[in-house]
């Protein structure tokens, strides 16, 4: 019951604030509802706790009860990256295989340790010490892009069809790399027996990526296969929330990549089984619901997100620190992308030849947008002297990506792609 009112509580506010955005802000939905969340909890945090002091406990009771990392990482990223993956065109990401392939791996390992290196050594300057391993833990954390952001922007914005797919094609792919990362960072902190080698490293990345793409393979053809035995728009959809629900169940019980074997599944159903078990009305109906689980959930999310302000311990406490990693982490995000970049050039010899010019470069870096997932990951992490500061950072990070960077994609874009149009 406890869980049921709280989901009753945000869908009410997240209705009547897209309400709200719709009618006055005019602002891309999501981000709308995020702002006006913010606006509310200043408002309760300023003025709550004297004009409105039960209700104001009742809320941050909520909103304290709440166990966003589970929720988040264990049900909505899955509904999320099933239903934004089922909208992508295969094609195109094949086109764009082999930057999304280093993007998504070798980009996200590159931007976690230039975050954590930077971090370490500046952090004291500005009169903070932090030890290493939890700077590597927000490296970690902070370097995968939001694939749930990433899709809710870029579908409002104006951004070029190659470099759209690239981004969403590598924010769909590189949680799985940064999830595994961090679980490994975390065990280093707070497992003292635990002897983080490079081949036990090395079998964990494995089991987990390697193991996800192929539980999503299995499970997105052999739905493909039950739903062309059938001509029922009703049972399609069952058998495709049943991927998800029952396909994150296995995927937990197999130690593997639920977020990698949800985006290979709905990669699968979105264009094999779309087209070749699936009838024009099937097809119709299925787009038509996911769609709307994807912007109900995605209305949640951001809802949650603008909540979140009122978890933080202090407002201003670390500012500073915050304002100094959000230049760290679009430094890292730029050198992690740059130098793969420059090794491009071996992919000649193999016939390979990426069109990448250096405004594209700069749209992908600006496009590396932070969102939920990097918050989910900083909430789960235990109690101790540095969890409130890696939040606060964390927060901060994502307010400046989600609000700076989400709103002007579109005219950054532009902006650095007009002398190539």
């Amino acid at each position: 019951m406890e869980l049921y009112y709280t989901f009753s509580v945000l869908i009410v506010l997240a209705s009547f604030f897209a309400y709200l955005n719709l009618r006055f802000l005019k602002l891309p939905g999501t981000i709308g509802i995020m702002i006006i969340a913010m606006l509310v909890s200043l408002g309760i945090r300023l003025v709550g706790d004297s004009y409105f002091p039960k209700t104001t406990s009742h809320f941050f009771e909520l909103i304290n009860e709440f166990d966003f990392n589970e929720v988040l990482m264990g049900a909505m990223l899955n509904f999320l990256l099933f239903a934004g993956a089922l909208h992508v065109n295969i094609s195109d990401l094949r086109e764009q295989k082999i930057p999304i392939m280093i993007y998504s791996t070798v980009s996200v390992i590159l931007s976690a340790f230039i975050i954590s290196g930077l971090l370490y050594f500046i952090a004291p300057i500005v009169g903070i010490h932090i030890p290493y391993v939890y700077c590597l833990l927000f490296g970690t954390l902070i370097s995968p892009t939001d694939p749930i952001v990433v899709l809710g922007v870029l579908k409002q914005a104006n951004v070029p069809k190659r470099i759209e797919t690239k981004i969403v094609g590598e924010s769909l792919f590189n949680d799985g790399i940064a999830v595994v990362m961090f679980a490994v960072v975390l065990k280093m902190v707070t497992d003292v027996d635990f002897n983080a080698t490079f081949g036990s490293v090395s079998l964990l990345f494995l089991q987990e990526g390697l193991g996800g793409v192929i539980l999503g393979g299995t499970l997105g053809y052999t739905a493909s296969k039950v739903i062309k035995k059938i001509d029922d728009y009703k049972v399609s959809v069952l058998i495709t929330l049943s991927i998800v629900m029952g396909g994150f169940l296995i995927a937990k019980a197999l130690h593997v990549s639920s977020p990698l074997a949800m985006v290979v599944a709905g990669l699968i159903i979105g264009n094999y089984g779309k087209k070749v078990a699936m009838t024009e009305q099937t097809r119709d109906y299925l787009e038509k619901f996911w769609e709307l689980i994807d912007e109900i959930l995605n209305a949640i999310l951001f809802l949650f997100i603008g909540f979140e302000l009122l978890l933080l311990p202090d407002l201003t406490d670390q500012i500073i620190i915050g304002l100094v990693s959000i230049f760290i982490v679009l430094f890292a995000r730029g050198l992690s992308m740059v130098l793969p970049w420059k090794f491009f050039k071996v992919f000649k010899f193999l016939g390979i030849q990426p069109s990448y010019t250096r405004g594209s470069l700069m749209v992908m870096v600006w496009g590396g947008i932070r969102g939920g997932v990097s918050i989910a990951l900083v909430l789960s992490l235990p109690a101790g002297d540095y969890k409130d500061l890696l939040l606060e950072i964390t927060y901060i990070v994502v307010l400046f990506s989600i609000l700076i960077q989400g709103l002007t994609i579109g005219k950054f874009a532009n902006k650095m792609l007009e002398d190539e149009q």
